[in-house]
């Protein structure tokens, strides 16, 4: 017997499940006797949020599981490769970049692109066992006792509401994968790795992270028509998918922006003022969140930015409020976790941004600083970030920008981004041969140079020969630091 926690009208509801920990799935009828509590209606499923309590022998068997399973699927040719989610090397950070380089290279171009990001309700609940198990077997080559122990896996989850002294009636989990398992988001992006045929099939760019899809085109006044119309198609096309396959698209959640200059907005805007979603008229917004980072539609992040500083400043205060009670080294752990973790979330998109929003996340961290030192505003900040070891945030970009770099040249990984980082081959034999230069392509605008292929080759390219040429990342991470902290501070 297992227990599921769920927080409801702020106090504590209980979900305990026999068989295993399973997806927090629930009818009005199954919990009848529970319908209000402090005027909220937790019948309604909306209103759970459950954490599963999973047993510690199954997790490690499941991890066994993992280690064979993992390399089959995601090496499979059926398997998407633009699927940024549980994949070592691949991440929320190297998804952004991939999507940004394609939008970047098409202003470069003349084109504006049009994105949509669609939301999916529910979806590691509504997984049809039947039909995972079946793509399983057909499309990953999953049979014999293999697939017999993963159907045993899915099946024979029970579970019940269990709040005060009151209990939901026993009932079967018939789909959905456990979530907290380690077992489960493997298997859901496998049984989603279809949709990748259909963006490919309508010539559609696409990017996943688990359930996050985003689809974009390329538009411009000359095939306007022709590109939204393959983008509607491929939106009917995926709707239909997801209904046929348990999954159902939010077009409440789902948004859409088209990227462009401001200066080409101006002078030929495009006739596009929404998109049609699951049957539903999508608006275009001004900006659109995705996976944690705000991109507006001319991609100045200053919207981003703002809300990185707002979320800093408060943790700031915050722990203004606690430092008498904290040693210095504890006030600077602290620190690290709670705030320096946001300014470098996701920060090489950052590269070449205007000057105006590095000054403002440099504000902020300053301000964290003088909070962890108790150093006074009349002081010069510059002593107290080299006391600390705190790289300014120009300076973290770089850093983080080179650390990708030397990942993707050192593991081939992610394939999505390894063919922008080609090595320097000149015409003819030169010294700079075999000084482990990437290659720099010519780009025709100013903001087509914050794109990865771009940004990489500058900031590798920079740095001295003995640190790309590092034969251990943990050597080339220590030496990399150590030139930033040099140049930042002038040692």
């Amino acid at each position: 017997m297992q227990t599921r926690v769920c927080a409801i009208g702020g106090s504590s509801c209980k979900f305990v499940v026999s068989g295993g920990a399973v997806p927090g799935r629930f009818k009005q009828a199954q919990v009848t006797p529970l319908i209000k509590h402090d005027g909220l209606d937790i019948s309604n499923p909306a209103n759970y949020r459950p954490i599963s309590n999973l047993n510690t022998i199954s997790k490690v068997i499941e991890r066994l599981a993992l280690a064979r399973l993992r390399q089959h699927i995601t090496q499979s040719p059926n398997f998407n490769t633009s699927q940024s989610a549980y994949r070592r090397h691949h991440s929320t950070e190297t998804a952004l970049l991939r999507i940004l380089n394609d939008i970047y290279g098409k202003i470069d171009e003349g084109q504006s692109t049009l994105l949509v990001a669609l939301d999916l309700s529910a979806a590691f609940d509504t997984v049809e066992h039947s039909v995972l198990l079946a793509r399983l077997e057909n499309s990953f080559g999953i049979h014999g006792s293999t697939l017999t122990w993963i159907k045993s896996y899915l099946t024979d989850r029970t579970q019940f509401v269990h709040f005060g002294t009151a209990n939901s009636a026993v009932t079967n989990c018939s789909c959905g994968v456990p979530q907290g398992s380690v077992l489960g988001p493997l298997l859901f992006i496998a049984y989603i790795s279809s949709t990748a045929n259909i963006a490919e099939y309508f010539a559609v760019s696409h990017h996943q992270y688990a359930d996050d899809t985003q689809v974009y085109v390329a538009v411009s006044p000359t095939n306007i028509n022709t590109s939204v119309s393959n983008l509607h198609n491929c939106l009917t096309a995926l709707h239909l998918w997801f209904s046929q396959n348990g999954l159902v698209i939010n077009p409440d959640k789902s948004e859409a922006v088209l990227f462009s200059t401001a200066q080409r907005a101006r002078i030929a805007p495009l006739a596009v003022n929404q998109v049609d979603v699951a049957g539903c008229p999508v608006p275009l917004s001004g900006s659109v969140k995705i996976l944690g980072v705000t991109l507006d539609q001319h991609l100045t992040f200053s919207e981003h930015v703002q809300n990185v500083c707002k979320s800093s400043n408060y943790q700031t205060r915050a722990l203004r409020h606690i430092r008498s009670s904290l040693t210095k080294d504890m006030a600077r752990t602290v620190a690290c976790a709670l705030v320096n973790t946001r300014f470098d979330y996701c920060n090489s998109v950052l590269y070449h941004t205007t000057e105006s929003n590095i000054a403002k996340l440099q504000r902020a961290q300053n301000a964290l600083a003088r909070v962890v030192t108790n150093t006074r505003r009349t002081e010069h900040i510059r002593p107290v970030l080299e006391d600390l070891h705190w790289l300014p945030i120009n300076y973290r970009i770089d850093y983080k920008l080179a650390i990708l770099t030397y990942k993707i040249r050192a593991t081939c990984s992610p394939a999505y981004l390894k063919p922008f980082i080609r090595d320097y081959v000149p015409s003819r034999q030169l010294r700079s041969s075999s000084m482990q230069l990437i290659m720099t392509e010519a780009t025709k605008t100013e903001i087509a140079r914050r794109s990865f292929s771009q940004a990489a080759s500058s900031v590798w390219n920079c740095l001295p020969y003995e640190i790309r040429t590092a034969e251990t990342f943990e050597r080339f991470r220590t030496s990399l630091r150590t030139h930033l902290y040099r140049i930042a501070f002038n040692n």
